[in-house]
């Protein structure tokens, strides 16, 4: 069984992974004014008090274990650039999801992500001792499915109507995981990518 020992501080060379923490609140909310983040998510985030009733939610949620919120940083300027979550969390199966991601577009398909995502997958399976972390998004969501085969996540299937979306219409969420067994191949691929 693992345990998440707050505080988490992740660092790489253009990324660094700070907790959440209400401070970042103004910045983040500034960020996630962009309707275009939100597309494919399941809350309307750039309307500000939508965003701020999330982000108080994810602080709570860290104090109480349910999960783990990051605020994403760009080392090069200090700015933040977006959040991240370890959620879904279950202990006595040695597992959890990277979840609840999200990026200012400016730093689409600019490597951040995979940077952040060696980060974080090096604490879960180095640091926690993990044999599973997962990843959802909608069937719908092509960048972000693309983006989770990029890190070496493996499809594992389909969930249909998994989750009712703002608007009332339904979500089909799809799967994808990593285990420990394929840990170093997927981790000197991400350090490949990342140059």
């Amino acid at each position: 069984m693992f345990a998440i020992q707050h505080p988490v501080f992740l660092e790489g060379q253009r990324v660094r992974l700070m907790p959440l923490d209400n401070s970042h609140f103004a910045e983040l909310i500034q960020v996630g004014s962009k309707p275009e983040i939100w597309q494919n998510m399941l809350i309307r985030g750039y309307d500000a008090e939508v965003l701020m009733t999330q982000l108080k939610s994810l602080v709570l949620k860290r104090a109480s274990g349910e999960m783990y919120p990051f605020t994403i940083i760009d080392k090069l300027n200090s700015k933040i650039i977006g959040s991240t979550s370890l959620m879904n969390l279950f202990p006595e199966h040695n597992k959890l999801e990277i979840g609840w991601t999200w990026y200012d577009p400016e730093y689409w398909g600019t490597g951040y992500n995979t940077e952040c995502k060696l980060l974080l997958l090096s604490y879960c399976f180095e640091k926690l001792k993990l044999v599973r972390v997962q990843f959802q998004t909608s069937e719908t969501n092509v960048r972000s499915r693309a983006a989770i085969q990029k890190i070496g996540g493996k499809y594992e299937g389909t969930l249909r109507k998994e989750r009712i979306k703002p608007d009332g219409s339904y979500r089909n969420t799809v799967m994808f995981s990593i285990i420990d067994d394929e840990w170093q191949e997927v981790k000197e691929m991400l350090i490949e990518l990342i140059g």
